[in-house]
């Protein structure tokens, strides 16, 4: 069990507090954000202190830290965020929900991985990754540092998704395809290929029928 800080006051943040004091054995103490966007001092009970400030209130030897910041800017916040708590001297907790499904699956610090996700073996996933619910990690899949995987993901078989990537909802990817780092791969998308770096991919929205729904028969 670890004494945790959990970087932020966001709807991310009170999501993995909710997870940890539910579905762990660790035990949130505190909230820490940036100094510029400190307003309150408590969140859900529990103080909130400056980032600034944190190793004198919360010292590396005795806390570790969960930073479950989103994907904004190709997930460099979070990886600058990480990077700058290691420097601090902080180790990471890495929370997976207890309703996933993975058999040993190597997942590296500062992973936050929620339930039905369906982990299958020899993948591997990195540092500083978060997986939303409900995802299906084919086998031998290589998921590299600071990725964010939304929910209903489906990646098929030995494909290796680069870093600073972001996956859409309902997006597909097929078997043994390598996705390149700083990815934006939209909601549904098919990725069939390998991609380039900094891709982006997208799939306009279903068109709004001309007939207003109370003239459709049958409804």
């Amino acid at each position: 069990m670890a004494k945790v800080v959990i970087f932020g006051v966001g709807q991310i943040a009170e999501i993995a507090h909710f997870y940890l004091t539910h579905d762990s054995e660790h035990e949130v103490v505190a909230f820490v954000v940036d100094r510029a966007y400190l307003q309150d001092s408590s969140f859900h009970g529990l103080p909130v202190v400056a980032f600034e400030d944190v190793v004198v209130a919360y010292p590396p030897a005795h806390y570790k830290m969960l930073l479950p910041i989103s994907y904004k800017k190709l997930n460099k916040i979070r990886a600058e965020k990480y990077a700058e708590a290691k420097k601090l001297g902080y180790s990471f907790i890495s929370y997976i929900s207890s309703k996933a499904i993975y058999y040993d699956t190597p997942v590296g610090e500062n992973c936050f991985i929620l339930e039905n996700n369906i982990i299958q073996p020899f993948s591997v996933i990195g540092h500083n990754c978060i997986l939303w619910s409900g995802n299906h990690i084919g086998h031998h899949v290589v998921i590299q540092d600071h990725c964010f995987l939304a929910s209903q993901v489906v990646v098929s078989g030995k494909v290796t998704i680069g870093t600073h990537t972001f996956i859409g909802v309902n997006a597909t990817i097929a078997d043994n395809v390598i996705v390149g780092k700083e990815n934006i791969i939209g909601a549904g998308a098919l990725i069939l290929k390998n991609t380039e770096d900094q891709a982006i991919f997208s799939v306009t929205q279903t068109e709004k029928s001309p007939i207003p729904s109370h003239r459709l028969r049958g409804f």
